[in-house]
């Protein structure tokens, strides 16, 4: 058996035996997390516990004063951003914000997949949110909402980490490149929903990280995964035979208002303002 047809073995057989390392939620996410669903929890509270971690403080200042949310008057405190995210989207957006602590590894190639995995996550994430934004400006009595578009588009490729990590364990695989493409196409969602389920999500969350790739599950209704998608093919990241045809799939659903709209300056100026409240 060959190098790369053992460690699928591997991967798949502690899978199924409910023995693969799953990477765990940051921290900070989850004291917010717990923090957001405390009935008496009130916002200066909040902002006490994501002020112990300065990074993420200063970036959910940077989402609140994002075109994202709509506004235009500047906060300059984190208590002032909590205050217009609101607590039942600070969870979400708290917790999108630091994903990127688990892409990190000390092995250098190894950190190298993790960096274009992790840049991969923000381009789709961002056109999704964007996507999205101009659907809600359409669809104003839906069920879906920004903050969990910006949670699940941050955690549709979680499970590419499990793989990342086992593959460090068998470094003649890295030879290959192509191996680690196929076992994180063929695992990853798989892989993708046992994290979430293993991190307390609910199941919109499980079905994103499950489904995105996978070209058999067509779901009538309009939902998460659809807008992950479209952000992975106008990104190339989810590969398609033709682009344009594959995007008016969604023009068709309700999705997309019209395929033009990516051309848009408006929707331009929108996934720029996102880019910068991530970057």
């Amino acid at each position: 058996m060959s190098t790369e047809n053992a460690l699928l073995t591997i991967l798949i057989d502690k899978i199924n035996n409910d023995t693969l390392v799953l990477p765990t939620l940051p921290e900070i996410a989850v004291r917010v997390r717990q923090a957001a669903d405390d009935p008496e929890v009130n916002l200066m509270q909040m902002s006490e516990v994501i002020s112990h971690d300065p990074a993420l403080a200063a970036r959910m200042i940077k989402v609140a004063n994002s075109a994202f949310l709509g506004r235009t008057v500047k906060v300059n405190t984190l208590n002032q951003a909590v205050t217009r995210i609101g607590l039942r989207q600070v969870k979400n957006v708290a917790t999108a914000m630091a994903m990127e602590q688990l892409f990190v590894s000390q092995n250098k190639l190894i950190k190298t997949y993790m960096d274009k995995a992790w840049q991969k996550t923000l381009k789709v994430a961002c056109q999704a949110i964007t996507t999205m934004d101009f659907y809600l400006r359409i669809n104003k009595h839906t069920s879906l909402n920004k903050d969990t578009i910006t949670l699940a588009s941050l955690v549709f490729n979680i499970g590419v980490l499990p793989i990342l990590t086992e593959a460090e364990n068998h470094p003649e695989v890295f030879a290959n490149p192509s191996f680690l493409a196929h076992a994180i196409q063929k695992l990853g969602g798989r892989i993708g929903g046992a994290i979430m389920r293993e991190w307390g999500f609910t199941e919109e969350f499980v079905e994103v990280a499950e489904s995105w790739a996978n070209p058999n599950y067509k779901p009538g209704h309009v939902c998460y995964v659809d807008f992950i998608r479209v952000g992975a093919i106008v990104e190339g990241i989810l590969q398609v035979s033709d682009k344009a045809a594959a995007l008016h799939i969604y023009e068709e659903k309700g999705v997309l208002g019209s395929v033009d709209m990516f051309y848009d300056d408006a929707y331009q100026d929108m996934l720029n303002d996102i880019k910068a409240a991530f970057s």
